[in-house]
């Protein structure tokens, strides 16, 4: 898949991305925050208007693609960029691993790894944020925000298992 990004001076950005059979979607971003979303049947083909969204609902309609309001397949991780290196990201604790049962401060997670637990989704509920006293679970989902590279580190600390080195 390749993404064309292109300025519209005065206006904002536009986007081409390539989908199957040389069909593009074409997203117009305003610099007043509205979206228009296009289709165009191939390259060279004229763009037919499908809608076009405020900024506070294209967010919506982002974070519904993306998966943070409904995943539709099990994932270990769900990933959302705030900026060219900080990312917000869900993890799920499974079954047996090291940090289940452990409390926050004694996990030492942010020394550990840098990046910060911002909330624990847990039975349908979410602790945000938790307190160094918050114990984590097997099956909790974890929300965390840090660089690439920290989100790494977590995420083989998170897949260290009991037994394993601290």
């Amino acid at each position: 898949m390749t993404i064309y990004e292109s300025d519209l001076p005065g206006v904002g950005k536009k986007f081409e991305v390539e989908l199957e059979n040389d069909e593009r979607l074409v997203i117009v971003t305003h610099n007043t925050g509205k979206r228009e979303v296009y289709r165009k049947p191939d390259p060279d083909a004229d763009s037919e208007k499908l809608f076009e969204a405020s900024d506070r609902l294209a967010r919506k309609i982002g974070t519904i693609l993306e998966g943070a309001y409904f995943q539709p397949v099990q994932t270990e991780r769900v990933e959302t960029i705030l900026s060219d290196d900080t990312f917000l990201e869900w993890y799920s604790v499974s079954e047996g691993a090291a940090l289940a049962g452990r409390s926050l401060a004694d996990a030492r997670i942010r020394e550990r790894t840098g990046v910060s637990i911002v909330a624990i989704q847990r039975a349908g509920e979410v602790i945000a944020p938790p307190d160094p006293e918050t114990v984590i679970k097997a099956d909790d989902t974890l929300v965390v925000v840090g660089d690439r590279e920290d989100c790494r580190e977590f995420e083989t600390l998170l897949e260290s298992q009991t037994g394993d080195e601290d």
